[in-house]
């Protein structure tokens, strides 16, 4: 059994994916804006495990997305061979990041902001 997709609760999924597929450099799966939909993928693996963009517009979906946002939580975790080169590529693009690389005792972590209302966490181990 393997992931094929999963989702991500996002405030418009038009505007976010431009961000996810023209900032980050995901590739487009599936793009049906009049329907609001959204899928993408990794560039480094488009036939890999695929991300909704989902809207956000029902109360439990928005509460869950704002709450993990005010406290600081990311959402989903991306990983990155080389995190310093990634980093300066996303800032250079206009990322706002939340907390620049850190070694941590598993790795080496950022966060930054989706600009849909999500905090992403960038890891390498």
């Amino acid at each position: 059994m393997k992931i094929g997709l999963t989702s991500v609760f996002v405030h418009n999924p038009i505007e976010a994916y431009k961000f996810y597929t023209e900032v980050l450099g995901f590739v487009k799966k599936m793009y049906v804006p009049e329907a609001y939909l959204a899928i993408v993928a990794s560039p480094e693996e488009p036939e890999g495990t695929s991300l909704l963009l989902e809207p956000n517009n029902n109360p439990i979906a928005k509460t869950y997305q704002e709450g993990l946002f005010a406290s600081g939580l990311p959402v989903i975790v991306f990983t990155a061979g080389d995190i310093y080169k990634e980093h300066e590529r996303l800032k250079n693009k206009g990322v706002v990041f939340r907390k620049e690389p850190t070694k941590t005792d598993y790795g080496i972590e950022a966060i930054f902001e989706d600009t849909c209302g999500n905090l992403i966490q960038l890891h390498q181990f």
